[in-house]
C-alpha cells in the first residue's frame, strides 16, 4: 500500500513542477458550463433566464439543447457533481429521475436499477462511459461492475444521462440509457485546482486538476491532468483499509481552421477498495445488532480473516481479502472529430484498456445456516455432538468462549478477474436541406472485443458474533475419545468451492440515423444492427485430498479445486433496434415530445450453460420495447418536465449467485419477462437569483409477465424496484456562501422475486455547505463541510441475494445490507 502513495506523490510532484513552470499566467478556473446553473440539472433554469439550454452531446451527431431534444435527459455540471459526491457513483446517480442507485457496498460496484427493468443491480442496462467511450464494452463476462475500472475526480466537467431516442443507438448502445462523464480539456488560459478532504472514521483524500496550453498562449495544443490519492479506514471499520490512486489526462490538438480536433486520453489506476456485504440484523426491526461483548455490530468483516490460507494442488493459497476490490491498469483513448466541406463530417474514437483486477469479498453467511448460532446450535446443525464434548476457543487469545456466546460462520470469496478491452467507433455525418427540412444524417459502425477471466475460490471460517470479530477454533471429541479439529486458526472449510472461467465477447454494429428539424418540429429516426460472438472456456473441479491427518475434519483434509478439464463452446446471435422520436415546440418555452424504441440486450456470456452433450444452450437476445411521451417547460424562474412511460422486456436471462446448500456458491439462471408503466416528473424553481428548489419523482407499476422456472412468480413485482422514488433539494449559492440539502426517498420494495421479503421505505439525506473567499486577487479558495446520511437512517437496501427466494423474515435475525452510516467530512479547495 505504501508504494501506491509514493508513486502517486511522485507523479503529483512532476505535474506540479510542470504547472509551476508554465509560460502562461495562471488564471482563475472558469467552468465551461454556465456558473449560474450552480450544478443544476439540464431541466433547470439559469439565473439569467435561459432554461433547458444546456447542449447535449452524448451519442448524437447534432448537438441540441434539452428543450429541443425528443428524449429524456439529465445533466449535472461540475458544481452539481461536487455537491452530490460522497464516495461512490451511487451518490451522484441516485439524484437522477428513474434511477435507483445503492451505494451500501462502498465506493465501487454501485447497484444501479433502471425503471421497469429486472436486475440484480450494477450497470447491466446502462453502459458507463467517459468521453463517449464505454469503460468496458460488454457486461457479463464476469459480474464485476464497470465502476471498478474508473473513478471520478476533479477532471470531470459534467455528466449526461440520456434515455430514449436515437442517441442510444450509437456507440455501445442501450435503449435504457447512456451514462456519460465528460472530461475537462485544456484551453488558452491555464487553470488548476487542489483539494484536500478529511472525514471521520479515518479518511483522507487529496485531489488535483490542472489544464492549459502546451507551448504558449497562442498554441493550438492543450493539456488537462487530474488525479487523486485516498486512504480510508471506514466508513465501516474492519481493519482492512481502502487505499489507492488514479491519474487521468488528455492532450488535445485543435485544427487551425477550427474544423475539429484530435485528442488523446489516458488513465492509470492502482486502487484497493473494501466492499461491504449484507450481515445479520435484528429480525424484528432490522437494526444493527448487539454482539457478545455488548457492543453494536456495524460489520462482521474482519482483518482477523486476512491471513487465512491452506494447501491446494497448485500450492499454498492465501486469501486476498486484505485488498478487497483491487484494480491496477489503465486505458488509452484517441478521438478524432473534423468537419469537412459541403456539410460532411467524420468522427472516430478508439480505446484500449487492460486491467489486473480482483474482487475479493466477504459473503453473508456460510451457505448452510447463514445466521448467528449458539454453540450448541452450531454443533447440532452439523451433527458434531454435544457441547460437553466440544471446546470453542478464541483464536487470538486462546480463551474459552462463554456458553451463551453466539457464533457466525461466514465465507470469503476470492475472485481473480483480469480483463482486456478494445473498442472502436467511426461515423460519417452529413447535413443537408431537402425543402424545409434540415437533415443531419449519421452512418456509423462500432466494434468491440473484450475478454476476462473469472477464477473464484471460496473459503469458510468461524468467528464470534462481534463487531470486527476474532476467529474461533473448535475441537470436538468423537465417540472413541479422539480429538478432532473442526476449525483450525478459524478455518472451517478449506476450498469450499472453485470455478475458473474465461469469456470473450466480440461485437459488430452498424447504425444509421437522421435527426431532422423543420419549423417548430424535430424528428429523429434511427436503426442499429448488431452481431455478437461469444467464446466460453470453463474448467471442471473436483475434491483433492491435501492432508491425511486423521485428527482433522474432512473439510480441512480436502479442497475443491480445478481438475484441468475444460468445457469449451461458442455462441452468437444478431439483433436490430429501431428508435423514433418527435418534438413540437408549442411555444418558445413549451415543447411536446414522444419517443419509442424497439431494442435489445445481449444475455451475459457467463449465463450460458451446457447440455449433457457439452453443447452451449440456445443464445438469443432479450427484446425490450419502450415508449415515452411528455411535455417540457422552460421559463426564466421555473422549469419542469412531465412524462409517461411504458416498457416491456422479453426473455431476460437473469443470473443469480445462490448458495448450493453445502457451503459453495453457484450461478442460477432464470428466463424472465417483465412489464412496467408509470410517470416521471421534475421541477426546478428559483426563488431568488441565489436560491433554488429542485425535485423529481418516479412512480411505476411493474410486474413479471413470464418466469420459466417459477410460474407462481408471474404477477409479482420486480425485486428491489420501488413503486415510488423521489428526490428533493434546496440549493443556495451567492458566490460566497453556498448551502445544499438533498434528500432521496426510496419506497417499499421486495428483496426477492418471490416477494416474500419486504424492504421498508427509507430516506437518505445529504448536507453540504461552504464559504468561498479570494486569495491573491483572482484566485479563490473554498472551505466546505458535508454530512452524508444526515439523519443516520438505517434503511435496508437488500436482503441476502445468496439465499434468493428462500430467505425468510420470521427469524430472530435478518440478513440484509443497510445504507452506510452518517459521515462528516471537511474539504478545502483552492482554485488558481
Amino acid at each position: 500500500m505504501t508504494s501506491k502513495r509514493n508513486i502517486y506523490l511522485q507523479s503529483c510532484a512532476i505535474i506540479a513542477f510542470l504547472a509551476a513552470n508554465s509560460t502562461v499566467t495562471l488564471a482563475q478556473q472558469n467552468n465551461s458550463t454556465d456558473p449560474a446553473l450552480g450544478g443544476a440539472q439540464s431541466d433547470e433554469p439559469s439565473r439569467g433566464g435561459g432554461s433547458l439550454e444546456e447542449i447535449v452531446v452524448t451519442g448524437t451527431s447534432r448537438a441540441r439543447s434539452g428543450l429541443n431534444t425528443p428524449l429524456s435527459l439529465t445533466s449535472l455540471d461540475e458544481e452539481g457533481i461536487r455537491r452530490y459526491s460522497a464516495s461512490s457513483q451511487a451518490d451522484i446517480l441516485r439524484s437522477i429521475p428513474t434511477i435507483k442507485a445503492e451505494g451500501g457496498g462502498g465506493e465501487v460496484a454501485a447497484n444501479v436499477f433502471i425503471k421497469g427493468l429486472p436486475s440484480g443491480g450494477q450497470f447491466q442496462f446502462t453502459p458507463l462511459q467517459y468521453d463517449g467511450v464505454p469503460v468496458f464494452s460488454s457486461f457479463g463476462l464476469n459480474s464485476s461492475a464497470f465502476d471498478v475500472y474508473y473513478r471520478n475526480d476533479l477532471g470531470i466537467e459534467r455528466l449526461e444521462f440520456v434515455r430514449g431516442g436515437v442517441s442510444n443507438l450509437f456507440g455501445a448502445g442501450s435503449v435504457a440509457g447512456l451514462i456519460n462523464y465528460i472530461s475537462k480539456t485544456g484551453s488558452a488560459e491555464s487553470e488548476g485546482t487542489i483539494q484536500l478532504e478529511w472525514a471521520d472514521e479515518g479518511r483522507f483524500r487529496g485531489d488535483f486538476a490542472t489544464s492549459g496550453p502546451l507551448g504558449g498562449k497562442d498554441s493550438d495544443t492543450f493539456y488537462a491532468l487530474s488525479g487523486f490519492y485516498r486512504y480510508d479506514e471506514g466508513p465501516l471499520k474492519t481493519g482492512l483499509p481502502t487505499e489507492g490512486f488514479q491519474l487521468r489526462g488528455n492532450i488535445k490538438r485543435e485544427f487551425e481552421d477550427n474544423s475539429g480536433s484530435f485528442t488523446i486520453y489516458g488513465q492509470w489506476i492502482d486502487d484497493s477498495v473494501q466492499f461491504f456485504l449484507p450481515f445479520p440484523l435484528t429480525g424484528e426491526d432490522r437494526n444493527r445488532p448487539i454482539g457478545n461483548d455488548g457492543q453494536t455490530i456495524n460489520s462482521l468483516q474482519t482483518d482477523a480473516a486476512a491471513n487465512l490460507n491452506f494447501q491446494t494442488p497448485d500450492g499454498v493459497f492465501e486469501t486476498g481479502i486484505r485488498d478487497g476490490a483491487s484494480t491496477e491498469g489503465g486505458s488509452v483513448t484517441v478521438a478524432f472529430e473534423r468537419e469537412l466541406d459541403d456539410g460532411w463530417g467524420v468522427n472516430a474514437r478508439a480505446k484500449y484498456a487492460r486491467y489486473s483486477h480482483e474482487f475479493n469479498l466477504f459473503l453473508d453467511g456460510d451457505g448452510i445456516v447463514n445466521l448467528p448460532e449458539t454453540l450448541s446450535g452450531f454443533l447440532d446443525a452439523r451433527g458434531l455432538g454435544s457441547l460437553a464434548n466440544a471446546s470453542f476457543t478464541n483464536e487470538t487469545n486462546g480463551q474459552e468462549l462463554a456458553p451463551d456466546s453466539l457464533l457466525f460462520a461466514n465465507r470469503i470469496l476470492d475472485r481473480n478477474r483480469p480483463a482486456e478491452d478494445f473498442t472502436a467507433e467511426l461515423n460519417i455525418t452529413k447535413t443537408l436541406f431537402t425543402g424545409p427540412i434540415d437533415h443531419s444524417f449519421t452512418l456509423g459502425g462500432f466494434f468491440a472485443r473484450a475478454e476476462a477471466d473469472d477464477e473464484n475460490i471460496t473459503t469458510t471460517f468461524l468467528a464470534e458474533f462481534n463487531d470486527r470479530p476474532d476467529l474461533v477454533n473448535l475441537v470436538i471429541q468423537d465417540e472413541a475419545g479422539n480429538d478432532i479439529t473442526i476449525s483450525r486458526n478459524g478455518l472451517l472449510n478449506a476450498g469450499a468451492g472453485f470455478t475458473n472461467n474465461h469469456h470473450t465477447a466480440t461485437r459488430f454494429a452498424g447504425y444509421v440515423a437522421d435527426q431532422m428539424e423543420m419549423d417548430r418540429w424535430v424528428f429523429d429516426i434511427g436503426l442499429r444492427v448488431e452481431k455478437i460472438l461469444g467464446d466460453i472456456s470453463r474448467e471442471g473441479s473436483q475434491s483433492f485430498q491435501i492432508d491425511d491427518d486423521p485428527s482433522l475434519a474432512p473439510d480441512l483434509q480436502s479442497v475443491i479445486f480445478g481438475n484441468g478439464d475444460f468445457t469449451i463452446g461458442e455462441v452468437d446471435t444478431s439483433e436490430w433496434a429501431l428508435a423514433l422520436g418527435a418534438l413540437y415546440n408549442l411555444t418558445d418555452s413549451v415543447s411536446l415530445y414522444a419517443n419509442g424504441a424497439r431494442g435489445f440486450f445481449f444475455p451475459e456470456i457467463r449465463s450460458v450453460g451446457f447440455n449433457a452433450l457439452g453443447e452451449p444452450q440456445t443464445y438469443k437476445a432479450e427484446i425490450v420495447k419502450q415508449a415515452e411521451a411528455g411535455v417540457k417547460y422552460s421559463g426564466p424562474r421555473f422549469s419542469a418536465t412531465l412524462a409517461g412511460f411504458y416498457s416491456e422486456l422479453d426473455d431476460r436471462r437473469s443470473v443469480d449467485f445462490v448458495n448450493d446448500g453445502q457451503g459453495g456458491v453457484i450461478e442460477v439462471t432464470s428466463i424472465q419477462s417483465t412489464r412496467s408503466y408509470g410517470i416521471e416528473a421534475s421541477a426546478s424553481v428559483y426563488l431568488t437569483s441565489a436560491l433554488r428548489l429542485d425535485g423529481n419523482v418516479t412512480f411505476q407499476d411493474h410486474k413479471f409477465t413470464d418466469f420459466d422456472s417459477n410460474a407462481q412468480f408471474i404477477g409479482n413485482e420486480l425485486r428491489r424496484q420501488p413503486n415510488l422514488l423521489f428526490n428533493t433539494g434546496v440549493i443556495y449559492d451567492d458566490d460566497r456562501f453556498d448551502f445544499a440539502f438533498f434528500q432521496t426517498f426510496v419506497g417499499n420494495n421486495f428483496a426477492n422475486d418471490s416477494n416474500t421479503v419486504l424492504l421498508d421505505s427509507h430516506n437518505i439525506a445529504r448536507l453540504d455547505a461552504g464559504y468561498t473567499f479570494s486569495v491573491m486577487g483572482a484566485q479563490t479558495a473554498r472551505i466546505g463541510f458535508s454530512v452524508f446520511n444526515l439523519f443516520d437512517s438505517d434503511g435496508v437496501t437488500e436482503g441476502s441475494p445468496r439465499q434468493g427466494v428462500g430467505q425468510s423474515e420470521d427469524q430472530a435475525f435478518f440478513v440484509g445490507r443497510p445504507i452506510l452510516p452518517r459521515r462528516y467530512s471537511v474539504r478545502l479547495t483552492y482554485d488558481f
